[in-house]
């Protein structure tokens, strides 16, 4: 497995630390007055959840793992567990929902996500970067209201509340996407 530097650890990587395989979150590069600079990195574990913040410094080396990805269609949900079937093989895996967390909502049966796994272990799923979404409840249309940056809330048809264009009505189909949980266009 390569070994990468501190300063090369980017949000989306997997690492192996303390053991344990992480996965980096939000990293952060500081650069204080006196001192060398070093790369703030918030960890979350892979196999149970928990979060670790960790500094880095240039000269550290940590092991980047790579992750086998694999295309799974989503079934059925069952006991706080997703079901995913792997359409080549036709293979069941169970994941613990509480992975997607906020995404959770945008998950539509059918459809089909990114598994990755190490070695033959399920670790972490990734939604498709867009979602078509119904909008079931929102403000009516006002006519001459074009102000630029005005958004008005919306309830989509998985419970999700976000900010749409003034323009867009109820019973519109709109695209969103999944990491930022913003509008992103009409369908």
């Amino acid at each position: 497995m390569p070994k990468i530097n501190g300063n090369e650890i980017r949000p989306g990587n997997v690492l192996e630390h303390n053991g344990g395989l992480w996965a980096a979150v939000k990293v952060d590069h500081v650069k204080p007055g006196k001192g060398g600079a070093f790369a703030q990195v918030e960890l979350r574990n892979l196999r149970n959840g928990s979060k670790l913040n960790e500094r880095f410094r240039s000269a550290d080396k940590v092991e980047r793992v790579r992750l086998e990805q694999k295309d799974q269609q989503f079934l059925y949900e069952s006991d706080g567990m997703l079901v995913f079937m792997d359409s080549e093989t036709y293979e069941q895996i169970e994941l613990p929902a509480e992975l997607l967390g906020d995404r959770r909502p945008f998950l539509q049966d059918g459809m089909t996500i990114v598994v990755e796994f190490y070695e033959s272990e399920a670790l972490n799923a990734t939604l498709p970067q867009k979602v078509t979404c119904k909008i079931v409840e929102t403000e009516p249309v006002v006519k001459g209201q074009t102000a630029a940056n005005s958004f008005k809330p919306a309830v989509l048809d998985n419970g999700v509340k976000v900010m749409v264009p003034p323009f867009i009505g109820q019973d519109e189909m709109i695209v969103v996407n999944t990491e930022t949980m913003e509008y992103s266009e009409r369908a």
